[in-house]
């Protein structure tokens, strides 16, 4: 049975100078697989932390309607990005006001974070 669709909001590992994007755009792969498994449809909105950023959120979260959005911890855990961080879980409540709010805590359990939260699925999703 098909559940969602999720929104995973995240920072974009090739656009990020400086590091190895390679084992972040793995993991991230490997988290879209482990939707796949469930059967839920999942939609990737990355982001560079610059001035772009707010207008791809936007994009994102009024190009459907979504049943869960899970923000990244790349975008969390930063505290050089706490302001990005802000206005994504904002954007979210004014642009997906129905969407839960998951948090992940790496690329791989991003899955696992929406189910929490998804109807049906985990304590919270029964709900």
């Amino acid at each position: 049975m098909a559940r969602g669709p999720v929104l995973v909001i995240g920072l974009d590992p090739l656009r990020i100078p400086g590091w190895d994007p390679e084992p972040v755009v793995a993991a991230i792969a490997r988290g879209q697989a482990r939707f796949d498994e469930y059967g839920i449809e999942a939609d990737l909105c990355l982001v560079v932390p610059d001035e772009s950023a707010e207008a791809a959120v936007v994009e994102a979260l009024t190009g459907r309607a979504y049943a869960c959005v899970v923000v990244g911890g790349g975008i969390r855990k930063h505290e050089p990005l706490l302001a990005l961080f802000e206005t994504v879980v904002n954007l979210v409540r004014r642009h997906a006001p129905g969407a839960a709010i998951a948090f992940n805590s790496s690329p791989e359990d991003t899955a696992d974070a929406a189910l929490r939260w998804l109807p049906g699925v985990g304590e919270r999703g029964d709900r």
